[in-house]
């Protein structure tokens, strides 16, 4: 199993150095990728929840490919139709050759009803946007040139390259915990990337690579619950868990989802070096 970290690309304060930082102390403390979230359009609904500055996912995966080597670089995840899919396929298929330890592209349709009228995007048709969309990007990364002909986007003979390094493509996480996205999961990507999920509901799973929000609490929570909240024996004993059900990457996201509730930086570090020392081992790739 590896483990990685959400770097949080938004909120006052959020600057090109600290960025860089928290990527160097990702691998610092032995994680082995990290992973970018996605807005294009910071509307008023979604700087509630991510204010800005926000940086560009791709944008910054670039700019840590250089800075900071080592680390599986990825997206968690990139709203599918928000971009052409040749303009996403590009982009991640040159960082992907720009970064020695390669790039993950995680997949998802988003929320934000407002960002998608910003972007001219219908919000109804998401789900199908993204379905063709993630076709047409599989395609150009092992067609060049490449034509596809679909309902939202027909083009022929386009010139694709530079391909990925591993051949046929990049590994695809779709992202989102509804039933549509666990059949976009067995479709058209190589693994499920759910956020805040429950034991019981990744049980379903073939393929598992979630995103696990951090919540460390004094005592035990009861019942079904986000995994990666409670205690720290609870969290051990639900990774567990996660590992006897196949999963082979955790992602570990330290962002409460609210800015108020936001720790600082150092604060951050500390959680992620704690987790380090009691509950896994990131370098062996096991759960204490």
């Amino acid at each position: 199993m590896r483990f990685g970290v959400n770097i949080l690309n938004f909120g006052p304060g959020t600057t090109p150095a600290s960025l860089v930082q928290q990527a160097l102390d990702a691998r610092e403390l032995g994680y082995s990728f990290a992973m970018i979230s996605d807005h294009v359009a910071v509307t008023a609904d979604v700087h509630q929840a991510y204010p800005a500055p926000f940086y560009d996912q791709f944008v910054l995966a670039a700019h840590l490919a250089g800075r900071v080597p080592g680390l599986t670089l990825g997206t968690t995840v990139t709203v599918v139709p928000y971009r052409h899919p040749l303009h996403t396929a590009r982009l991640a298929a040159n960082i992907d050759c720009l970064n020695p330890d390669g790039f993950i592209l995680g997949a998802g349709t988003g929320w934000s009803r407002a960002e998608y009228a910003a972007l001219g995007v219908p919000f109804a048709e998401r789900g199908r946007i993204a379905n063709e969309y993630l076709a047409a990007i599989r395609a150009a990364w092992s067609e060049d040139p490449t034509t596809f002909r679909g309902d939202y986007v027909s083009y022929e003979d386009v010139h694709t390259a530079p391909a990925p390094q591993t051949r046929p493509g990049l590994p695809v996480w779709v992202g989102g915990n509804s039933p549509a996205a666990l059949r976009r999961a067995a479709r058209l990507g190589e693994g499920w990337h759910p956020y805040l999920a429950t034991l019981p509901a990744m049980r379903a799973a073939p393929a598992l690579v979630p995103r696990l929000q951090v919540r460390v609490t004094g005592t035990r929570i009861d019942g079904d619950h986000p995994v990666g909240h409670g205690t720290l024996g609870q969290i051990r004993e639900d990774l567990t868990a996660l590992a006897d059900l196949g999963a082979t990457h955790l992602l570990l996201d330290t962002n409460p989802d609210s800015p108020g509730l936001r720790a600082t930086a150092e604060e951050d570090r500390r959680l992620l070096e704690l987790l380090a020392e009691e509950v896994l081992d990131p370098v062996s790739g096991t759960i204490r």
